[in-house]
């Protein structure tokens, strides 16, 4: 628990360095210039589609009649876009996470290390092409999670838990694969992620949490549709931010529990056994030189010196 809180209040410093809000906005460009191609192209048809099978629902045109009665007609205009946004959102979240992962996280990480873990060695014990297969297969499976569950989020405390459980443990699997990939070995890696699988699972979690917030913000681009072009942007920059933040509070966490795991494997230093001194066999300097190291008894040694010292 040290190290986790320890970590986090590292990292929330660390974001306020120039170079991390730098590198957060590099991200943000790529990310907003591919929301608005995708929108440009596909947003009508995609507010048109969810409106049309909106008024196909029988059920839900009961709620809309209704809504009618008491004065709330405009409403169901409103919905169509919200649900086009709503399901966009996963889309945006995985994009900033692969953009943080792959264009920050490595840096971030070293500029830990250099600041902290100066002469922590780097092992390389995960390649980019196996980086790339680790989030790709981690991504598969988060995805899939997330639809088989998505029945369950129609019960209220489920849909703020599994969403959570989900997103934190995709975080925590490509964050932690990604800082320890240039500096632990293979065989490192796995023990911590092993021995501290529930630490890393909780920050991935934590920093899940976090990212629900801009949520809101993304949602008011379609309440107010005059500041949509402001709102949305501001939205996935904080997405991006909260990402940055969780691969700082990795970095600082991961390389502090490589280097604990390191110092724990070096072998205590023994001084060597000195052999004993000719003080401690009961026989003088002197009458060791005249033996000439021949002598392996000590009692053999005095016995043969002590007639030549009489005078």
């Amino acid at each position: 628990m040290k190290l986790l809180i320890d970590s986090f209040w590292r990292a929330a410093l660390y974001c306020l360095y120039p170079r991390v809000i730098g590198l957060s906005v590099l991200p943000l460009v790529l990310i907003v210039a591919l929301s608005g191609l995708l929108g440009y192209f596909y947003w009508d048809a995609a507010v048109t589609f969810v409106r049309g099978w909106l008024d196909a629902s029988d059920w839900l045109d009961t709620i809309w009649r209704w809504f009618e009665g008491v004065g709330l007609g405009s409403l169901k205009t409103v919905v169509a876009p919200l649900i086009v946004i709503f399901a966009f959102t996963p889309l945006v979240v995985v994009a900033s996470l692969l953009a943080v992962s792959f264009m920050m996280t490595p840096s971030l990480t070293r500029m830990v290390a250099e600041r902290r873990f100066a002469g922590l060695q780097r092992k390389h014990g995960g390649s980019l092409l196996l980086s790339l297969w680790w989030t790709f297969f981690s991504l598969v499976l988060a995805l899939g999670a997330l639809v088989l569950t998505l029945p369950m989020w129609l019960v209220p405390p489920l849909a703020l838990v599994l969403p959570a459980l989900i997103w934190g443990w995709l975080t925590y699997r490509v964050m932690a694969f990604d800082v320890l990939a240039e500096f632990a070995s293979p065989d490192e890696r796995h023990t911590l992620m092993a021995r501290h699988r529930m630490s890393f699972l909780g920050i991935g979690v934590v920093t899940g949490l976090m990212g629900a917030a801009p949520s809101l913000v993304w949602a008011s681009g379609a309440l107010f549709a005059a500041a949509f072009v402001i709102l949305v942007p501001v939205a996935i920059w904080i997405y991006t931010l909260v990402f940055a933040f969780s691969s700082l509070w990795f970095a600082h966490f991961g390389l502090a529990a490589l280097q604990a795991l390191r110092d724990e494997s070096q072998p205590m230093s023994v001084d060597p056994v000195l052999p004993a001194t000719p003080a401690a066999m009961g026989t003088s300097p002197h009458a060791v030189a005249r033996l000439g190291g021949d002598a392996q008894d000590p009692k053999d040694g005095i016995t043969d010196v002590v007639p030549r010292l009489k005078p």
